[in-house]
């Protein structure tokens, strides 16, 4: 596979997530670009927040059903489904983000990785 190839995989996996993330009315989308920090854990966190546990649940489902479709990739792991406060799709180079409004304020992920490009996806 070539680099190129593998890049243009990582924005259809990212737009696909933006998607999934405009369907159901995520609040605030960001899209943080780890690829020039030394030792992140991946290339890109795509964040986004809800305003309820039930909204958590489905943009993280809409996220997994377009990435899915339009991609045909799945998540190497998925976790946080079951207090839905914060609920994290691990693409491996994408790692994607879904937070109850408090627990984003809490975490505040944007600043933790500050030296990260941000990029912000109106809604």
């Amino acid at each position: 596979m070539t680099v190129e190839k593998t890049k243009n995989e990582t924005k259809g996996l990212i737009t696909n997530a933006i998607e999934g993330m405009r369907e159901k009315k995520g609040h605030d989308i960001v899209l943080l670009d780890l690829s020039g920090i030394e030792n992140a854990v991946c290339n890109s966190f795509v964040i986004c927040h809800g305003t309820s546990k039930k909204q958590v649940e489905a943009i993280a489902d809409s996220v997994y059903e377009t990435v899915k479709k339009n991609t045909g990739q799945y998540p190497w792991h998925k976790e946080g489904y079951q207090n839905a406060d914060w609920i994290l799709l691990d693409y491996v180079d994408v790692v994607v983000h879904i937070f109850a409004h408090e627990t984003r304020k809490f975490y505040n992920l944007e600043a933790l990785w500050a030296d990260a490009e941000r990029e912000n996806i109106n809604d």
